[in-house]
C-alpha cells in the first residue's frame, strides 16, 4: 500500500476499527474502556512506511486482534523515533506468539 492513510482505510474495510494505544497498563482502546495484556493480543499483520525525505516519517501500522474479538490498529514510528512504550509492549506481544507457535508444534 502506498500510503498509511490507504492502509488505515483498507482494515477498516477489512474490520479492524479500533484505533489501539498504548498506556502504562497496556493497549487500550481508544476510549480506554478497554485495556489489554500482551498476552492478550494477537498481531496479525503489520506495514511500514518511510518518509522520502524525512525520517521522522517513518511509522509502521500494527493489524492486532484481542482475546475477545476487537479489531484495530495501532500506530508508532520506527527506529530512533519509536515509542519506548509500544516497542516494549510489541516486543512482549511477539514474544508470547512465538510460544504459542512453538507450542502448536510440539
Amino acid at each position: 500500500m502506498k500510503s498509511l492513510s490507504s492502509c488505515v482505510n483498507r482494515m477498516k474495510e477489512e474490520g479492524y476499527q479500533e484505533d489501539f494505544q498504548v498506556t502504562a497498563k497496556g493497549l487500550s482502546t481508544f476510549d480506554k474502556r478497554k485495556t489489554y495484556k500482551p498476552a492478550q493480543v494477537r498481531i496479525v499483520n503489520f506495514y511500514r512506511f518511510e518518509g522520502e525525505s524525512d525520517p521522522g516519517d517513518n511509522t509502521i501500522l500494527y493489524v492486532m486482534e484481542t482475546d475477545d474479538g476487537v479489531k484495530g490498529t495501532l500506530v508508532d514510528g520506527y527506529g530512533a523515533y519509536a515509542d519506548v512504550n509500544v516497542s516494549k509492549f510489541i516486543v512482549e506481544v511477539e514474544k508470547i506468539q512465538k510460544v504459542k507457535v512453538t507450542d502448536l508444534h510440539a
